[in-house]
């Protein structure tokens, strides 16, 4: 079952991908693609009903989201053994959590914005994963078990502000825009095995990351049990697990996203991300609003 999220920004609507890729409209059913909506019986009633008696949507609405009021935006770093060779870093022994600002949820396909005084805006295509029931001190079996479904999330990050300003990584991951996640949220039963899944992202149609989950080092249950053993985790949270190689930084030399940059990606079952990059409000950075 694909869920997504459709309409103008702050009015979207929820909905369903049927076997014809036709958005089919949810709102006589569930309020939002978020929160309890996505607790496993939820899912399971929607799952139960014909898609064919939903609303068909006219035209080719904007697409918000995959998840509506975000809970927790929770990233894993370095979960890619060839993505750390790239970086020249070491695979941790146990997962790099840090947390992204619930405020850079964004679109697929908006166009995302390069920061004030952004000079090494960087791109990374990830796999992830919605928490939908609570867990706390989980097993990987419970961990499994609370994932409502998996989405790309093009986890964009500002390396100078990441690396260079001193403390955290999440004043370089949490500008706004840099979230965008979706097009929609795929159930585990209609994703399946996720250990053999290509990725991939494309800036102005070169190729920088060709990868797959298969060099995750982290899995997702064992990650949302990590993670539980730290903090509680509730239905609608966001953990972003990880990117492969061919990020702007590890370009030899790095190339980083300019104003009037586009950038597609995708996870095999996932679908598609499409996003330009545009100069934020109140910048010089150029004409590229």
């Amino acid at each position: 079952m694909k869920l997504l999220r459709y309409g103008p920004k702050g009015q979207e609507r929820p909905g369903m991908l049927d076997a014809n890729g036709r958005i089919r409209d949810l709102s006589s059913h569930i309020s939002d693609v978020s929160g309890a909506n996505l607790l496993p019986q939820r899912l399971a009633a929607i799952a139960a009903l014909d898609p064919r008696t939903f609303p068909l949507v006219a035209g080719d609405p904007r697409l918000g989201a995959c998840v509506g009021q975000v809970g927790k935006f929770i990233c894993v770093g370095l979960n890619y053994s060839d993505h750390a060779a790239e970086t020249n870093a070491v695979v941790p022994p146990e997962p790099i959590i840090f947390m992204k600002a619930t405020s850079a949820v964004h679109g697929p396909n908006d166009d995302v914005l390069k920061p004030r005084g952004s000079t090494k805006m960087d791109w990374e295509v990830e796999l992830a994963l919605v928490i939908g029931q609570e867990v706390r001190y989980a097993d990987e079996d419970e961990a499994q078990r609370a994932i409502a479904g998996y989405c790309i999330c093009n986890d964009l990050s500002e390396r100078a502000f990441q690396t260079e300003r001193h403390g955290q990584w999440t004043k370089g991951k949490s500008c706004d825009t840099f979230g965008p996640i979706g097009p929609w949220l795929v159930t585990p039963d209609d994703f399946g095995d996720v250990d053999n899944h290509s990725m991939w992202l494309e800036v102005n149609g070169q190729r920088f990351q060709n990868g797959s989950t298969t060099t995750m080092v982290f899995k997702p249950a064992f990650i949302v049990s990590y993670i539980s053993q730290f903090m509680s985790l509730q239905p609608g949270d966001v953990i972003s697990t990880g990117t492969p190689p061919g990020v702007g930084m590890g370009q030899v030399p790095p190339r980083y996203l300019e104003i009037g940059d586009v950038m597609e990606l995708g996870i095999a079952g996932l679908g598609t991300q499409r996003q330009t990059v545009r100069a934020s409000l109140g910048t010089s950075q150029g004409s590229g609003t």
